[in-house]
């Protein structure tokens, strides 16, 4: 080893002389980190920790956790063996549980960072499992690994999800990518799996939780329905002597540590447990919580209530207490975190005004994590809708989403859906949040998200029964009338009359007047003018997601295309050009994206319904 690192035999030995006298003039200084990468981390400390080299089969140990109203507990270990390169790079340490209460529940989701203890020196943290194993078989990472984790270079992750900000927003394209997005490698560890963190919610119904499943299960987390409810009740009430206990925990080895990603009057959170606490330095969970890097999430104390014993996996069932930290670094042998930093949230706001129920109000603050808050923000509208229950077949939706973003005008929108549930309503606000906060162009801070929905027991689908023109041929700068009729299924038809006035300089020929609802008028506006709904930048993008979330449901469309007389240009539109200068200016040799400048006139009518069809009616333009 000495003969590779000196090429000269002489000026080494020169070198190491005057290193080891200027070491005695200036007396001791700092270790400096070695460059091994199996040496130990820093602050390794041979009296509190145990290195693997000195971990044999056949040791006894234990771990700490939570496993009930008793808290932090001992549970018996023996060491199976040290398992060398189990993933590349990665050593593990095999241990089997032989108190009765492991041997009974097998692994236990939420066990994720108890710490193991063996020769009475924390040797590391348990973190995965084998599914359906008859044994409580863990695989423990070692405290070396852990401990590593957050000295090297943290930089905030990539986007999460990679929309194609060349084309028009498609809201049902982003929500189909954050409702189902890929498996997580991380989800398999040398043919044994990363015990899953389980997700533990309050006020959310079977449906809102099924739907939160499907988008996290991927992720390495499951969705658990608790029984609590918001840690703040529970504060303020101060009912009894347990509570104000409770309000005192600590993050200390074993305890249990909990990402609290919804709180308030609804609850959606992580829990796993303490691995070691150092000079305010939390670690914990022994695996990646979604293994970003540099992360900001609130990070909160918990208490245990029970164990779900389950043939498949069982959990802690659990719920939060105080928050009184943030998660900082989210890697492969597990979480950081500090106490007394305060990780970036928003507030959440959902107003239900429901056929049959009282008026609620949930205030809730949400974590702002790129991935999971879209799929945060689905479940809060849905839990909060569906509180009594799913919706009858005959029901309308009425609603007013507002997204208030830092340094921009907030971003509202007011529709209506019906025979749909809060689907539409999910995925528009779901969807947007996903397209800001993993944008390519800048940092967005969302600053509040208010939801007001007033659900009435009725359908409102409607279609168009007849559209009439008073006359068909009709000169330019005239007047035409058109008596459209719309028949809804529960109710009468209904005659609407629409006046529009042709324009003066409109050429003589044969046009198409369109008469339809939000669906084909959306359609119709992505098609003619698809430069309104492209973000280039991130000014752009805020009023392109402005624009795609106008278009009302409860409307009657009637418009009618008239002949292109410019072009666009990206975005710039320059109507009313010259036939030449058009066709210079879309000459293919050009890199930049051209289109014929749209030119059309349109009435829009209130009708209270959806109207789900189109009509066309032809007119003669006569000079």
């Amino acid at each position: 080893m000495f003969e590779k690192r000196v090429k000269s035999r002489g000026r080494g030995v020169l070198v190491l002389g005057l290193c080891i006298l200027a070491g005695f003039c200036r007396g001791a200084e700092p270790a400096v980190q070695s460059e091994d990468p199996n040496a130990p981390s820093s602050g390794w400390d041979p009296g509190r920790y145990i290195s693997l080299d000195e971990i044999k089969p056949g040791m006894e140990g234990y771990c700490l956790t939570e496993y009930g109203i008793d808290g932090i507990e001992k549970f018996a270990l023996k060491v199976i063996d040290v398992v060398r390169d189990f993933d590349p790079g990665r050593d593990v340490i095999l241990v089997q549980g032989t108190d009765e209460r492991f041997v009974h529940t097998g692994p236990v989701a939420g066990c994720s960072g108890s710490p193991v203890y063996i020769d009475g020196r924390l040797a590391g943290a348990l973190a995965f499992a084998w599914t359906y194993s008859k044994d409580p078989v863990y695989g423990a990472t070692a405290i070396d690994d852990m401990l590593r984790v957050g000295l090297g270079k943290a930089e905030k992750p990539a986007p999460a999800f990679s929309f194609d900000y060349s084309r028009p927003i498609d809201l049902s394209e982003i929500d189909r990518q954050i409702s189902r997005p890929p498996f997580s490698a991380r989800n398999r560890f040398g043919g044994a799996s990363v015990l899953p963190c389980p997700l533990i919610t309050s006020g959310l119904g079977a449906e809102a939780c099924e739907q939160l499943n499907n988008a996290v299960e991927p992720l390495g987390f499951t969705v658990v329905p608790g029984i609590a409810g918001p840690p703040q009740r529970v504060q303020a009430e101060g009912t009894g002597a347990q509570e104000g206990a409770d309000a005192e925990r600590k993050l200390a080895p074993g305890a249990c540590l909990v990402v609290p990603l919804v709180s308030g009057d609804m609850t959606m959170a992580v829990y796993g447990t303490v691995t070691e606490v150092r000079d305010g330095t939390v670690y914990g969970f022994g695996h990646p919580f979604m293994g970003y890097g540099a992360v900001d999430l609130p990070m909160a104390t918990g208490k245990v209530h029970t164990v779900l014993t389950s043939l498949v996996r069982s959990n802690k069932l659990a719920r939060v207490v105080k928050t009184v930290g943030a998660f900082t670094n989210d890697e492969g042998a597990g979480v950081l975190g500090k106490i007394g930093a305060e990780a970036q949230t928003f507030p959440l706001t959902v107003r239900i005004q429901r056929y049959n129920d009282a008026e609620r109000v949930y205030n809730c603050r949400a974590a702002s994590e790129r991935t999971l808050t879209p799929s945060l923000i689905r479940a809060a509208i849905s839990g909060a809708a569906l509180y009594l229950g799913d919706l009858p077949p005959d029901h309308t939706v009425k609603y007013k989403t507002s997204i208030a973003l830092k340094g921009y005008e907030p971003i509202v929108c007011e529709n209506v859906s019906t025979g749909f549930g809060v689907l539409e309503m999910a995925v528009e606000a779901s969807s947007a949040t996903a397209i800001l906060m993993n944008n390519p162009y800048g940092e967005v801070s969302i600053e509040s998200m208010e939801f007001d929905i007033s659900i009435a027991p009725t359908d409102t689908i409607s279609h168009i029964w007849s559209a009439e023109m008073s006359d068909t041929t009709v000169k330019t700068g005239e007047k035409i009338r058109i008596d459209v009729v719309i028949e809804s299924v529960k109710t009468q038809m209904k005659m609407y009359r629409i006046e529009m006035e042709m324009p003066e300089d409109l050429k003589p020929g044969k046009y198409e007047l369109m008469l339809c609802g939000a669906r084909d008028y959306g359609e119709f506006l992505l098609k003619t003018v698809p430069h309104k709904f492209i973000g280039q930048d991130l000014p752009d993008l805020v009023g392109a997601l402005r624009d795609t979330l106008q278009v009302r449901r409860d409307r009657l469309y009637c418009y009618l295309v008239l002949p292109s007389s410019g072009i666009v240009i990206e975005k710039a539109e320059l109507p009313d050009l010259p036939a030449t200068k058009m066709l210079v200016l879309q000459s293919l040799a050009r890199p930049v994206r051209t289109q014929l400048y749209p030119k059309w006139v349109e009435k829009t009518l209130d009708t209270g319904t959806v109207v789900i069809n189109k009509k066309t009616v032809h007119i003669t333009i006569e000079e």
